[in-house]
């Protein structure tokens, strides 16, 4: 297919797009489909279209991250139905709004189950994704979350997968980082008091005190905290050559300004929750110089499948894709590959065909596999704040981080 066409087909789903909306408070988005009384956009017009169900914080105080999955799933359909659809079939996301509220989810699964999907993407927060999950899984839905990280939502059973790395996975990988790449020893512990923080502060900590590092200091901070100075005036009295700082963008950002404003010199080493260039690079502006970060994404990766989703994203939307759209974009990547390698739509063949996935080169690297439990397995990105932008600073691919309960 030439470039002409291809430019040419995504306008004609861009305007199928705007008839469903991407933004919308509720309801459904037909993600590069025109709907059943209309035309499709690729492929056999007679089939019926696979229904791809989808729910995301697409309004409310996790709006961006929402938004940002949500952009991403629908552009990853978008092309996929520019290719001719699966087999032939229109693909159609059935996209919905949860407002970050567990309950609201469970509805939203509940009506993905009577709108017939054939599997579901998670773009949302653990706690909603932990809420649908055993509900998708009783239903025999099988479920990609794109990024949420608590242990629980894939023990659900045999029908859930992660496209992220579990929060034991990622809090082991940033000990590898502190220790065996950065060498440091002397280690303080800043994390948000919920499900993510919890979860990496203690992987975090087992990992890095079985490298030889000592923490020196333990703080927790409430969701939506703007004060942080006497947490990092504790902090700095205990002189760490490093602080592990597990923070969503919009607290990283007031965080890491602040400690600067205290004169704390040490590495701060953050995770994928600062992984947002709107959020995070341009609130806290020059203070992020230095911040490295463990993260599903690597901006300066010359693979053509992540350049040009990079490139595509922000042709599209205008801004600079994050973790969440990359992770998001890929769980939608990885379902379509396995629905055409399944050949079928039973739930089980559908559920072996994600497990047996192996090598598939994704925008967030190349999937090595999935394990028994459902977990992806890919190298672990490190990215350093330089000159305003996220930048590749290096991995961490030690099999040992993968061996988690």
């Amino acid at each position: 297919m030439s470039r002409v066409w291809k430019q040419m087909a995504g306008a004609l789903l861009v305007l199928a797009l705007g008839v469903a909306g991407c933004g919308s408070s509720g309801g459904t988005s037909d993600g590069g489909a025109a709907g059943p009384h209309g035309g499709t956009s690729g492929g056999n017009s007679g089939a019926e279209p696979i229904k791809i169900g989808f729910f995301a914080p697409i309004t409310g105080a996790a709006a961006a991250d929402g938004t940002s999955a949500q952009r991403a799933a629908e552009l990853a359909v978008e092309e996929i139905n520019a290719a001719g659809g699966i087999d032939g079939r229109e693909v159609r996301l059935i996209a919905h709004d949860d407002r970050l509220d567990p309950k609201e989810a469970v509805n939203i699964a509940n009506k993905l189950i009577g709108e017939k999907v054939l599997a579901v993407v998670s773009g949302s927060y653990s706690g909603p994704t932990r809420a649908v999950a055993p509900v998708l899984q009783q239903a025999r839905i099988p479920m990609i979350t794109a990024y949420a990280i608590h242990p629980e939502i894939t023990s659900h059973g045999k029908y859930m997968f992660r496209q992220s790395f579990i929060g034991s996975v990622q809090g082991r990988a940033g000990a590898e980082a502190a220790v065996g790449v950065l060498g440091k020893k002397q280690i303080a512990i800043l994390y948000i008091d919920n499900d993510f923080g919890q979860t990496l502060h203690q992987s975090f900590k087992e990992r890095a005190t079985e490298l030889g590092a000592t923490i020196v200091a333990e703080e927790k901070f409430p969701a939506g905290e703007k004060d942080f100075g006497p947490l990092l005036t504790r902090i700095r009295e205990k002189n760490p050559d490093l602080i592990y700082v597990v923070a969503y963008a919009a607290e990283g950002s007031v965080l890491v300004r602040q400690a600067k404003a205290l004169g704390i010199t040490a590495q701060l080493l953050g995770t994928e929750g600062l992984d947002s260039t709107e959020q995070f690079l341009k609130v806290a502006g020059e203070a992020a110089e230095g911040v490295i970060i463990t993260t599903n994404l690597n901006r300066d990766d010359t693979r053509d499948v992540a350049r040009n989703f990079i490139a595509n994203f922000k042709q599209k939307y205008g801004v600079e894709p994050d973790m969440v759209g990359a992770s998001t974009y890929d769980a939608v990547k990885v379902l379509a590959d396995a629905i055409k390698r399944a050949g079928s739509t039973d739930p089980d063949k559908l559920a072996d065909a994600i497990r047996s996935t192996k090598d598939f080169e994704a925008v967030t690297g190349t999937i090595k596999g999935y394990t028994d439990k459902g977990e992806v397995m890919k190298t672990v990105q490190l990215q350093i704040v330089k000159d305003g932008a996220f930048r590749y600073f290096g991995v961490v691919d030690n099999p040992e981080v993968y061996q988690v309960p």
